[in-house]
């Protein structure tokens, strides 16, 4: 069982900014190490992806540049910015809190 797009659809952000604060990266591969990552449970969708990838830039918690594959292929990679850093620990935050606040409605049903 997967985990729905709509439950995990405000820590996108948190997920790829976490991949990207010990180095730049592009896409596919943010997109392959949130599903190697999670074992396959979450598999993140190109437009989600590219979405949020804009969104942060216009927001100034990611860069974008130019760069090129080693087999000489254009990319575009993204690179953390200080806001962005700081965003991150904002959302750690808040999922610590939201984490508390839906564990205290969990009840472990007896079969």
């Amino acid at each position: 069982m997967g985990i729905s797009s709509d439950v995990i659809r405000g820590y996108n952000d948190t997920i790829i900014l976490c991949l990207l604060l010990d180095e730049p990266s592009y896409g596919y591969e943010i997109s392959r190490k949130i599903r190697t990552r999670t074992a396959d449970a979450y598999i993140i969708k190109e437009t989600t992806l590219y979405s949020a990838f804009t969104r942060m830039e216009k927001n100034g918690y990611i860069e974008s540049y130019p760069g090129f594959a080693d087999n000489g292929k254009r990319r575009t990679y993204y690179r953390i910015t200080d806001s962005g850093r700081q965003y991150y620990r904002e959302k750690c935050e808040e999922w610590q809190l939201t984490k508390d606040v839906i564990e205290r409605f969990i009840r472990e049903e007896n079969s």
